[in-house]
């Protein structure tokens, strides 16, 4: 079955074919980072006029470079939550009218549960059951992913997620926005250990995360004083290098405490260059495989949506379409309350 994807839930307007036989047959992607920077963070009323520009070119652009046509499409898949309620009401809108003149299901996809499969798309893949990490923009979870709608949520963030604290922390050293990647990049250029940042929660007796505390610690570190190149540099590698070594304390302790040796690092964070080497260094200490999406898969993109769709219908009987053009999104929606769709 041939399977369109539409990421519609934050800044990046997105979209896939993913076939349940062929694989991904292409995908497309377009960043509102240009659109959004001179406010410093995503404006939600600019991203949702943006994605109604966008959405439908894209779609049209990405079938017709695959060879495609609509009337090859078994069902379109969109990205249903979390997310900013009017991006997301324009990709299911999309969505939803397309799948309704086609006579195909229209899925909405939970598109965390879209970053935690996605690298099942690269080879080699995981195999159920895993670890996931799952660190991408409002959202630090590590989970036990027994399969396609099983997941067990073993500890989350208890204030700001990891990417916030990239982000704020960018923001507090007057780098650009967006700031995770801005922040990763000066880093580089830093010596960790020049200032002394805490390791929030890194030794708790549980899973969860806490980010609010070193972004409290950086803002006390700037406060006051005029920092030269260096030092920001500096800096940020000290804020990288506290938030890399809790995710990968926290991750490597799942894995023990699970048993389970294979672990998936996902979403917009996974990215970074700083925390993949830390924790397949750690994770290869033990003797566990660390798996990741290729790094134009960890953001948010059509490509995870399409594929997490195709995952449901293959493990489900939903094969009918809808007979209204009835729906909703969910701006809020908990990965943990996912099972296996039915018609």
């Amino acid at each position: 079955m041939l399977v369109l994807g539409i990421e519609t839930s934050c800044d990046e307007t997105g979209a896939a074919l993913y076939d349940s036989g062929r694989g991904l047959l292409g995908h497309a992607l377009y960043s509102q980072v240009a659109l959004h920077a001179d406010y410093g963070g995503v404006v939600p009323e600019l991203a949702s006029r943006d994605h109604i520009r966008r959405t439908l070119p894209l779609t049209q652009g990405l079938l017709e470079q695959s060879g495609c046509g609509t009337r090859d499409l078994g069902a379109v898949a969109y990205t249903e939550g979390p997310g900013l309620a009017g991006a997301l009401l324009v990709g299911a809108a999309i969505a939803h009218g397309l799948a309704y003149a086609l006579k195909v299901p229209a899925l909405g996809v939970n598109h965390l549960e879209a970053h935690l499969l996605s690298p099942l798309l690269s080879e080699p893949a995981p195999r159920f059951p895993f670890i996931a990490l799952l660190v991408s923009g409002g959202h630090t979870q590590l989970v036990r992913v027994a399969g396609v709608g099983q997941y067990e949520l073993l500890g989350e963030t208890v204030d700001d997620a990891a990417g916030e604290a990239f982000d704020k922390s960018a923001k507090l050293l007057g780098l650009g926005y967006p700031g995770g990647p801005a922040l990763a990049q000066l880093a580089e250029r830093g010596r960790a250990g020049k200032f002394h940042l805490p390791r929030p929660m890194r030794a708790s007796d549980d899973l969860n995360f806490s980010f609010s505390g070193l972004k409290t610690a950086v803002l006390t570190a700037v406060r006051g004083r005029t920092l030269d190149e260096q030092a920001r540099a500096d800096l940020a590698a000290e804020i990288e290098a506290a938030i890399v070594e809790v995710l990968t304390g926290k991750a490597l302790a799942a894995l023990e405490d699970t048993g389970l040796r294979q672990l998936v690092v996902a979403g917009g964070v996974g990215a970074n260059r700083s925390l993949r080497a830390g924790i397949s260094r750690a994770a290869g200490g033990l003797g566990c495989s660390v798996f990741y999406p290729e790094l134009e898969f960890c953001t948010d993109n059509g490509a995870m949506i399409a594929f997490a769709a195709a995952m449901r219908l293959e493990h489900s009987s939903l094969i009918t379409h809808h007979s209204s053009l009835a729906f909703t999104v969910r701006p809020r929606w908990d990965l943990e309350t996912l099972a296996p769709q039915s018609a």
